[in-house]
């Protein structure tokens, strides 16, 4: 079965009115974007840490989140077995319920940037890093959004992400005292971070692509367990 577009933006298209009727939701934007204001109002040389503090909850409360709640609500209104029956293949729904979550992903990530006046030295290096974890967060919020029976549910699903991987850099701060919290340098928010950091500094791809490896083997991981769990609720279908 070939890929259609058409199928992936009707998709598109009612994930957006949807998402354009939930205040709740479509307003979860805006924290970032107004922390990244404040930022560059208080602070003339932000660290690296402090932009992507932003950035890293940007994408857990635009990419994880709204990604969550859009599948939930499909479930809650039970919609999305439906989307199963129909002739869509996975691919096709799992770009079409992408999209909506990775444009204002995209669009806020930018935005914050300038508010806070970050400018990386290899704009290309960070706008793939950016990308590839924008997908991993995608990937999380279907992963949770299939887990979730609500979109109440997934609003309290998502704060343990936020915590984690949105605000996951004061785990740095701990790790010194606590040996065993030693694991979370390889969460991928650290991840980018440490990327961001050495790009910062000058470093080249043949410096940085470790990091980048370990946030597309997160990316890839889960969007294996989303595919399996999809196909599980599929056969209950």
């Amino acid at each position: 079965m070939t890929f259609s577009m058409k199928r992936v933006l009707a998709i598109f298209n009612k994930d957006l009115k949807d998402l354009s009727k939930n205040m709740f939701v479509s307003t979860s934007i805006l924290m970032p974007l107004v922390l990244a204001a404040i930022y560059g109002r208080m602070a003339e040389d932000l660290s690296i840490e402090s932009y992507y503090l932003v950035i890293n909850l940007a994408f857990t409360m635009t990419a994880t989140f709204i990604q969550c709640a859009i599948i939930a609500e499909e479930k809650e209104k039970n919609t999305l077995r439906g989307l199963m029956l129909s002739p869509a293949t996975i691919p096709e729904i799992f770009s079409g319920k992408s999209l909506v979550a990775f444009l204002l992903s995209i669009v806020t990530i930018v935005v914050s940037s300038i508010f806070m006046e970050y400018y990386p030295e290899n704009v290309a290096l960070v706008a793939v890093a950016i990308v590839v974890s924008t997908l991993f967060y995608i990937a999380l919020g279907t992963l949770l959004g299939l887990l979730a029976r609500s979109v109440v549910e997934a609003s309290v699903i998502i704060m343990p992400v936020v915590f984690l991987l949105g605000f996951g850099s004061f785990i740095e701060t701990l790790m010194d005292k606590y040996p065993i919290l030693h694991f979370a340098e390889y969460l991928p928010n650290l991840q980018l971070i440490e990327f961001a950091t050495k790009v910062q500094a000058g470093s080249g791809l043949t410096d940085v692509w470790s990091h980048l490896s370990v946030i597309t083997a997160w990316f890839l991981i889960v969007s294996f367990l989303t595919i399996v769990i999809f196909k599980k609720k599929e056969i209950d279908a």
